[in-house]
């Protein structure tokens, strides 16, 4: 029912479709605006897609959901967890598990030995997923940069074996 897809250098526009879409569903679970992420360039979406790995669910040849992962800047053995979405017409149906199945393989593939996720403390759904997937509060906190400063956020990790 469900097909996942890692996305190519060349899909920045599809990348760009989905992301605006995730934006425009759920705006507070993002630290990026839809407005910001519409006024990006056709080279900023093929940029991100070079420099973050980016998967896709696809059903019935409509993309349904989205996951991206980077490794951590400063920590070479760390990973993050990023951009997490499923459209409203397919939640609960497993697809946010496998997403986060594939970043996980990414992570291992990589060598990585943690993962780390940001996650909207009223965003109970997303924080379900991410406990039953074995991802851990580990005490760090913050709120989401302007315009959505209101909404605050706390880590979670996964030990990688």
């Amino acid at each position: 029912m469900f097909r996942y897809e890692q996305l190519l250098p060349s899909e920045g526009p599809r990348l760009r479709s989905i992301r605006l879409r995730a934006l425009s569903d759920a705006p507070d679970a993002y630290g990026s605006t839809f407005q910001d992420a519409s006024a990006r360039s056709p080279e900023d979406w093929s940029r991100q897609v070079i420099e973050l790995q980016a998967f896709v669910a696809v059903s019935n040849g409509v993309d349904v959901g989205l996951v991206r992962c980077a490794r951590d800047q400063e920590r070479s053995d760390t990973g993050w967890l990023i951009s997490m979405w499923v459209a409203p017409e397919v939640r609960r149906h497993g697809v946010g598990a496998a997403l986060i199945d594939l970043v996980v393989a990414w992570a291992r593939r990589n060598d990585l030995t943690r993962l780390l996720l940001d996650v909207a403390d009223r965003n109970a759904p997303a924080i379900a997923l991410y406990e039953r997937k074995g991802f851990l509060p580990n005490g760090r906190t913050s709120t989401m940069p302007a315009p959505r400063e209101h909404v605050r956020e706390h880590q979670r990790e996964l030990s990688i074996s």
